[in-house]
C-alpha cells in the first residue's frame, strides 16, 4: 500500500485541540499540531481507515485466482478468492487498475470489465460476470490498483474518531516523556508510547 496523495488536513483542527486542552496561548501551537498528526496516524493504523480523503495505490504481484461464488448459508456476502480486497476504508472509488501485459507494456483495465463493492468493508473488486482478470507479466509488482479513500473533509469524520484523537492528544500533551511519575514515587511506562510507531512497522512474511 502506497500513499499517493496525502490528506489535505487533519480531522481535528488546532483550535479544536486547544479548546479540548484548555490552552489559550500560542507558544505550544507547533507541538499541539504535531501531536494531532501523531494521534491521527495512530487512529488510522488501529482502524485501518483513512479519515480525510487521500489517494492510495495497492501494488500486487498478480491478480487473485479463481473461486466459486457460492454464498454461505445465512451470510449476506462472500469474500471470494478472486476478489481484490482493499484493506483501507472507506473506499470512495477505484481510479484505475493497471497491469503489465506479457510484453511488459502497462495496460489499464476497462472500468466496464470489473465491479467495485464499496458498501462492504473491506471493499471488494471482482471482474463482472463473463469476464476474468487479465494475465499479467509474471513479475513482482505487475498489478496496481489506485483508489480514493476517506470520509471527505474534517466535517464528515465521525465524532467518535475526533473525540479519540483529542483524548490521545491530551495524553501526549500532558505526558511529554515515555514514563509518568505517579503517587508515592512510582514510575510507570505510558502504554500508548510504543503504539506511535505502529504506522511505521515493516512485517516480513
Amino acid at each position: 500500500m502506497q500513499l499517493i496523495t496525502p490528506p489535505a488536513g487533519e480531522p481535528v483542527s488546532l483550535e479544536e485541540a486547544k479548546l479540548h486542552l484548555r490552552v489559550d496561548f500560542d507558544d505550544d501551537d507547533g507541538l499541539i499540531q504535531a501531536l494531532i498528526s501523531a494521534a491521527r496516524q495512530a487512529a488510522e493504523t488501529i482502524t485501518n481507515r483513512q479519515f480525510i480523503t487521500g489517494r492510495w495505490k495497492l501494488v500486487m504481484d498478480s491478480f487473485p485466482g479463481p473461486s466459486l461464488m457460492g454464498v454461505p448459508a445465512g451470510q449476506p456476502f462472500t469474500l471470494p478468492g478472486h476478489a481484490i480486497l482493499i484493506q483501507k476504508s472507506p473506499v470512495l472509488n477505484v481510479v484505475s487498475i493497471n497491469y503489465l501485459d506479457m510484453a511488459g507494456v502497462m495496460q489499464t483495465m476497462p472500468t466496464s470489465n470489473y465491479t467495485v463493492d464499496t458498501a462492504c468493508e473491506p471493499a471488494r473488486i471482482t471482474p463482472v460476470f463473463g469476464q476474468i482478470w487479465p494475465v499479467p507479466l509474471p513479475q513482482i509488482g505487475a498489478v496496481t490498483v489506485t483508489f480514493d479513500v476517506g470520509y471527505g473533509n474534517a466535517a464528515a469524520v465521525p465524532e467518535g474518531i475526533k473525540s479519540w484523537i483529542k483524548l490521545r492528544v491530551g495524553s501526549l500533551y500532558a505526558h511529554r516523556e515515555e514514563v509518568a511519575a505517579l503517587s508515592r514515587g512510582r514510575i510507570e511506562s505510558l502504554p500508548f508510547v510504543d503504539g506511535l510507531l505502529d504506522p511505521f512497522k515493516v512485517s516480513f512474511i
